[in-house]
């Protein structure tokens, strides 16, 4: 079978991945907005937060279901952050209090900024292993940049986060994660293109899902 019939037999997985990973945030948002009251009201407020967490939840798992499913293998970013998803939720409806669900991307983005941050000074590229080496052609200093640049970036987004989150009302923050977190993810994964080329990648060996920002937390 030569390279082309492989490529052929490749799933078209690029919009399922954004699917997988931003489908369970829009479920928390509509079922949010479906159930906050048109007025100001702590308790309906805090019921909208735990029914819309809940649904987060569920939507969470049957995203990871669906990219088990659909593209055979769950990534780790999806494992760690549908972990983090349930695990908040779970202490979010427990105690009451969205800040648990509020604080989860900084934890998210704090704990893989770090991790890629400790691997970059070790000369470890550990984002190669969360994507897989899915970047054909791609040196390891290409592999290390690339690293340590979405390393930093992590970290300025977990700072965003906590700023957002303190400005901002719950539903604020929550059309944050689409309208500012998602756009800014998109362009930060684009504006590295330029040094991927730089340092082997072939654009002809960029499977589709590497156009995909990870999932936003």
């Amino acid at each position: 079978m030569d390279e082309t019939d492989k490529k052929a037999e490749k799933p078209k997985s690029g919009w399922l991945n954004v699917a997988v990973d931003y489908g369970p945030l829009l479920v928390f948002l509509g079922v949010y907005r479906w159930f906050s009251p048109e007025e100001a009201e702590p308790i309906g407020e805090l019921a909208a937060v735990i029914k819309g967490t809940l649904a987060f939840m569920v939507a969470a798992v049957i995203a990871l279901g669906i990219s088990k499913w659909r593209l055979g293998k769950v990534s780790p970013m999806l494992w760690f952050s549908t972990t983090l998803i349930v695990g908040f939720g779970a202490l979010t409806i427990f105690f009451g209090d969205p800040t648990f669900v509020q604080l989860k991307p900084t934890i998210i983005y704090s704990i893989f900024g770090i991790a890629l941050l400790v691997g970059f000074w070790r000369g470890k590229a550990l984002l190669q292993i969360l994507l897989e080496a899915a970047f054909e052609g791609l040196s390891q200093e290409g592999w290390l940049k690339l690293s340590r640049n979405w390393g930093i970036f992590f970290f300025a987004l977990a700072a965003l986060n906590e700023g957002l989150r303190a400005s901002l009302t719950f539903e604020g923050w929550l059309w944050a994660k689409i309208w500012v977190f998602l756009p800014l993810t998109f362009l930060f994964t684009f504006s590295q293109i330029p040094m991927l080329l730089k340092n082997g990648l072939s654009l002809e060996g960029v499977d589709e899902e590497t156009h995909n920002p990870p999932p936003p937390g």
